[in-house]
């Protein structure tokens, strides 16, 4: 602007160097620089005052575009403290307390949440419990091994057939625990269906508000287990969740990601070691802060606390934060827009005045002040 108004307009050689200095001043870029970082330092830093910790700022920009939440069901949605409500003993000779103390002893080689309620269950019965000789998990199905010369296996439906035990028809009560949301494993001994326990877990608190909450945010919400689905539908009816997906083995559940993934960026909220490998598949994993350490090493986001109020904080903050970020953006691109012809003398071709540059640096500063202090905005979020 400076040499087009010596060299064209026939202004004084000072006159122009001042155009050339105040476009030069007022074209500086620090608050388009500031406008994207500050908010995503002063959004994630909110953040963890409020129990989300974001590992990084493209985990906030990638939550914004969310359109499917994910939960895992086991120490997500529910408590992960799952009990006994029931036994049943289908043996012909054996007792009860020599069936359930068998099933403890294997049970206790096991970190599975449903093994830990089976052992606490045949202690409170005093059974004796005894060292196991041989265990094995079978993922997505139950466990098996040898107790005192015995085998054991205990497990699901899906485990019998695998064993090729038949559930007798007479057998039906189960399918009523199921429908209340209750897990049912069946206890073989010597290849001879022994008993079963049905299991219940009960959900987090307030995790139906939190689920309409997702939904009032236009997100969908699937729930993701291993579970029968009987149980499963119980369990999503009860937090108000219309989309399951049932009896996903450890290993599917990355590929049932990838399924959702078709339909939107996805959110994928878990606890557990089986849910690491979701977690690193999702667009944006949110990982329990009371679940493994691997899973929270896989999570984009990690919730301090198990409160799936949390979830709906992380995914309000993205948005909030990006929507900071637009307001900056285009504050700072409006100011250049305006400043720079103002400073480049487009006023002054109709006889108006000349920006001074010292009044085009006070306003530069001004934009930069402005972009921060909006950004300090997002100080005052809540979720």
């Amino acid at each position: 602007p400076g040499l087009s108004w010596y060299f064209i307009g026939g202004v004084e050689f000072s006159m122009a160097w001042r155009f050339f200095i105040a476009v030069l001043v007022i074209a500086c870029p620090c608050a388009m620089g500031l406008a994207t970082p500050t908010s995503i330092m002063v959004g994630t830093g909110r953040g963890a005052q409020l129990g989300v910790l974001v590992k990084n700022g493209e985990a906030l920009q990638t939550a914004e575009k969310t359109s499917v939440v994910v939960f895992d069901k086991t120490g997500t949605l529910t408590r992960g403290e799952p009990q006994v409500h029931a036994f049943k003993n289908y043996h012909r000779s054996l007792p009860d307390e020599e069936i359930l103390g068998l099933a403890a002893s294997l049970e206790q080689s096991s970190e599975h949440p449903l093994a830990e309620a089976i052992v606490n269950y045949a202690k409170e019965r005093t059974c004796s419990l005894r060292d196991s000789n041989s265990f094995s998990l079978l993922e997505g199905a139950g466990v098996k091994g040898e107790v005192e010369g015995r085998n054991i296996v205990i497990g699901n439906e899906r485990l019998l057939t695998q064993q090729n035990i038949d559930l007798p028809e007479s057998i039906s009560g189960t399918e009523n625990e199921e429908h209340t949301g209750r897990t049912v494993l069946y206890i073989v001994i010597d290849s001879e269906l022994a008993g079963s326990v049905s299991i219940s877990d009960t959900l987090k608190d307030n995790a139906s508000e939190n689920v309409q909450r997702l939904k009032n945010l236009g997100l969908k919400v699937v729930m993701l287990t291993g579970d029968h689905p009987d149980t499963a539908r119980a369990i999503a009816r009860q937090a108000g969740i219309d989309h399951v997906i049932a009896r996903v083995l450890p290993e599917e559940k990355q590929k049932r990601i990838i399924d959702l993934q078709n339909e939107g960026m996805v959110a994928m909220v878990g606890d557990g070691i089986n849910d690491a490998p979701a977690l690193a598949q999702a667009d944006v994993g949110i990982a329990m802060g009371s679940g493994t350490e691997i899973a929270m090493e896989s999570g984009d986001i990690v919730l301090m606390s198990g409160n799936l109020a949390g979830v709906v904080t992380a995914l309000s903050l993205s948005r909030a934060v990006m929507k900071n970020i637009r307001q900056n953006l285009f504050w700072a691109f409006g100011y250049n827009v305006i400043g720079i012809p103002i400073a480049a003398g487009l006023l002054y071709i109709f006889g108006g005045p000349t920006l001074s540059p010292m009044l085009a640096g006070a306003a530069m500063a001004l934009s930069s002040v402005s972009v921060v202090t909006n950004a300090l905005r997002l100080r005052l979020f809540n979720g």
